[in-house]
């Protein structure tokens, strides 16, 4: 039969809470249940009601599979089984129990029965507003507690009446299940973090949306961005990705930089101890009326170690200064190698991620991400982890040579800071990713805006444009506002934690001074302590922001990492073997998305020297072949072939390196037009730059610029017209001195007589090269080997000039269409001049008017 013997047990009150060097069990078993079942039924209920009143049940196949959830359910049910179990073992094995075993095991049942509870409410319903991600506050509070309360079981570590010994069976039993319970407890709440089983979009987007519009939805040119999810999400990867830039690998002068600036923060650690314990000392020896050469040798070691440490926890000190100092080397370095990897990959990117890019976001997150690897690294390094050595040697310390009251005290603190920092950014990290991309958007506008001024200027939409920039920058300030708001609010919860544990230590320490137990240099060692201790602390929220802002700002410039590269080299691909530059296509299907081909069953030959002429309407595929063969794109059937070898199978810069292309629509480098021309060969001398402009036909144009060929062409070759761009372009080519020419339109942005002067410098280039031409004025190709004509993505017809219009067929519609145009045009600027004359004539004046 069991008995209850009383609800402490004999020698014992509710009121004792220090008993022989810890916790009473009494007191401790009756709080802890109590908190535990306070949080989980006032805050589970009113979260209960708020998911029935305004939540909806969710669709089975919304709600995703888990195993760690189905861990997390299963850990929770052990726990409640262990409070049950554990009283019913003490009852059988001791047969009376004290009222508060009773209590600690039917209330901790009670609350996790309800946690239980609260955990299936979340997975099986959601509310209709749009949810942040993770479990609710209610349960990540009683998962904190709960861990936190296991936790001050160590602060009793010498008690004979805790478990500690291990001297009989009894306590060992409670030893494991104390061991169950801190295991589990602390399982739940870092598995709580990550919320596995719950949605990671709001409901009502998974229930509205279908597969497309999901699929698009947060999906930038950058990458696809949820808004609820974690920055946390992915850290392995993201450190995995950081690795290669946190240690200077083939550097050794960085490495053993690195090496000792690890050993200064190790010194800084020590440091931080001894300053307090000899301000304590400096105190004592002052009260105490201690010798002047004790005091005055005290004193300068003090000072000594303020100067190594600084104005607080190696803030501005001389150690921490030169670890500065040290460090911008291996800052440096990590700077240049992300930035320089980065630009390498982007120009590896393909010519279809080119084309969708917005340049402003790139650039954006190019600036972010780059400055963002250096600021984690800093603050990880040099400011997360000192700070949580400075935490746990602070509560050793004063556990060990003050009262374990103060460990609790700098523990309970510790551990409300850290975990309402970690909730309160979680769900305001929303804010900031919403802020950056309306940043991004804000900046693309104006940069999208400043590179078509000549459209807006024509449209005389300067007003709409600064209308469209205004309401960028409206909306952004938005999302700053909550930003910003969510701050005061972090900073606010953390002034409040931080300043209730100081006042709590203080008037302790204060205590015990009048009690005669302390000396007043402990008071003063105390409140130095605290304070340096609480200075990182209290920057410990912004650190981790700042970490978080920095994933954050990282995510677009992975984003941009993972772009995957679609024209790639094989492994063991080759170098083109250059002979006599055939070219031949063998039945190639080709399409820019899928179902949409642009090409169908494309073949033919360019034999070496000849010129082959591609014509047809617009969008019929004429400019994907010249991408093709220059391999902008790879085909999705069939082959091209250059001299029998498949150019999918050789390098990319060995193929390149044979072709020379002369684009319709030419955009230069914003610099001199020496250096623009000379892009095509990098070595090229002066003299052959300008003798590559003489076969281009703009030398003599050139000269009459006052700076010459040192002019600058502006942004995007701005200040030069259509025409002199493109035969800068030409000259860029020729000096290339290519084996194989692509033309795509390459006259037409050209006069007629300038037109046909290019056509003769071309016709020189050409000869003995194979040339394929992308012609609009068919005028332009009557000299061509062999002339095709695409329609819908086939050949329609081929031949020379003369053979296609005796076929009669779509070449000759086009060609008598030209001619008429032509024609037309000619008769009416015929019409024009004869008008004009007209009325530049004077009037005539007739005999018979001066008989009159």
């Amino acid at each position: 039969m069991v008995f209850i013997q009383g609800y402490c047990e004999a020698n014992s009150s509710i009121s004792h809470t220090w008993v022989d060097e810890g916790i009473s069990p009494c007191f401790y078993f009756t709080l802890v249940p109590t908190i535990l079942l306070t949080i989980s039924f006032f805050l589970g209920t009113i979260h209960c009601i708020f998911y029935q009143k305004y939540g909806t049940a969710m669709e089975p196949k919304f709600i995703p599979r888990s195993c760690l959830y189905g861990f997390q359910l299963a850990i929770s049910v052990l726990l409640l089984i262990q409070f049950l179990g554990g009283m019913v073992w003490r009852a059988a094995n001791g047969g009376e129990l004290p009222g508060y075993v009773v209590l600690y095991g039917c209330f901790s049942a009670l609350g996790w029965a309800w946690a239980i509870a609260v955990l299936r409410v979340e997975r099986r319903r959601s509310l209709l507003m749009d949810r942040t991600r993770g479990h609710s506050i209610a349960l990540l509070l009683f998962w904190a507690v709960a861990f936190s309360a296991e936790n001050l079981a160590f602060i009793s570590w010498y008690s004979p009446h805790w478990w500690w010994g291990l001297e009989n069976n009894q306590q060992q039993v409670q030893f494991a299940l104390w061991l169950m319970r801190y295991i589990g407890t602390g399982l739940l709440f870092f598995i709580g973090l990550k919320a596995p089983g719950l949605p990671r979009k709001p409901y009502m987007l998974l229930i509205n949306e279908d597969e497309r519009d999901v699929e698009n939805s947060g999906q930038s040119l950058l990458g696809r961005t949820e808004d609820n999810q974690s920055t946390w999400q992915g850290f392995r990867k993201k450190v995995r990705m950081l690795l290669p830039y946190m240690w200077p690998r083939g550097n050794i002068f960085l490495q053993l930089l690195v090496l000792f600036c690890l050993i200064l923060l190790g010194v800084e650690r020590v440091i931080n101890v001894f300053v307090p314990i000899y301000y304590k000392n400096i105190v004592n020896e002052l009260t105490d009326g201690s010798s002047w050469n004790a005091l005055a040798t005290t004193v300068c070691i003090y000072v000594l170690l303020k100067l190594m440490q600084g104005g607080g926890a190696g803030a501005s000190g001389f150690i921490s200064n030169l670890r500065s100092f040290l460090w911008i080397r291996v800052q440096q370095f990590t700077n240049r190698v992300v930035q320089v990897r980065l630009f390498s990959h982007l120009h590896s990117l393909s010519l279809r991620w080119h084309l969708g890019r917005k340049t402003g976001d790139v650039l954006r997150s190019i600036d972010r991400g780059t400055s963002s690897i250096n600021s984690l690294l800093s603050y990880i390094v040099f400011s997360i982890i000192p700070t949580i050595v400075d935490i746990v040697i602070s509560i050793i310390y004063f556990i060990t040579y003050f009262n374990a009251w103060f460990g609790l005290i700098v523990f309970v603190c510790m551990g409300l800071y850290l975990t309402l920092t970690i909730i309160i950014t979680e769900w305001r990290t929303k804010y900031r990713r919403d802020m950056n991309q309306q940043d991004n958007n804000a900046k693309s506008r104006a940069v999208d805006s400043l590179l078509n001024f000549e459209t807006v200027k024509y449209y005389n939409a300067e007003s709409y444009e600064v209308s469209r920039f205004e309401d960028a920058i409206l909306k952004y300030q938005v999302s700053e506002w909550k930003t910003q708001a969510s701050l005061a609010f972090l900073n606010q919860t953390q002034n409040l934690i931080i300043g209730s544990g100081l006042l709590a230590g203080s008037l302790l320490c204060a205590y015990f001074v009048t009690e005669g137990k302390f000396q007043i240099g402990d008071f003063v060692l105390f409140g130095t302590y605290i304070i340096q201790l609480y200075t990182p602390l209290n920057w410990f929220g912004t650190y981790y922001r700042m970490i978080q802002k920095s994933f954050i700002d990282m995510e677009s410039m992975f984003e941009l990492f993972e772009e995957v590269e679609e024209v790639k080299d094989e492994v063991n691909a080759g170098s083109l073997l250059f002979t006599q530059g055939k070219v031949e296509f063998e039945n190639v299907y080709f399409s820019y998305t899928n179902g949409k081909e642009i090409l169908r069953d494309v073949s033919f030959t360019a034999l070496p020297g000849q010129t082959i002429a591609l014509v047809g309407p617009s969008g019929s595929g004429k400019s994907t072949i010249i991408r093709l063969l220059f391999r902008f794109y790879d085909v999705h059937g069939g082959c091209i072939s250059i001299d029998g070898q498949d150019i999918s199978k050789v390098k990319q810069t060995s193929l390149r390196a044979h072709i020379g292309v002369v684009p319709q629509d030419t955009v230069l480098f914003n610099n001199t037009i020496r250096d623009n021309i000379r892009y095509g060969r990098i070595s090229a001398s002066d003299q052959e730059v300008e003798e590559a402009a003489l076969a281009a036909d703009i030398h003599d144009k050139i000269m009459t610029f006052p700076e010459g060929y040192d002019t600058q062409v502006g942004e995007r070759g701005l200040k030069l017209s259509g025409g002199e761009k493109q035969r800068v372009a030409i000259a860029r080519t020729i000096l290339k001195a290519p084996q194989i020419i692509l033309l795509d339109e390459a006259t037409s942005a050209l006069d007629t007589q300038t037109e046909r002067n290019i056509q003769a410098s071309l016709a020189k280039v050409c000869v003995n090269r194979t040339t394929v031409v992308v012609a609009h004025r068919l005028s332009t190709i009557i000299g061509a080997d062999q002339i095709l004509v695409i329609s819908d993505g086939r050949i329609a017809e081929r031949g020379r000039h003369e053979e296609l219009l005796v076929k009669g067929g779509l070449y000759s519609d086009m060609w008598m269409r030209q001619q008429q145009a032509q024609d037309s045009d000619s008769s009416s600027d015929t019409e024009t001049k004869d008008r004009t004359s007209e009325k530049l004539q004077p009037p005539s004046t007739s005999s018979g008017h001066h008989g009159h």
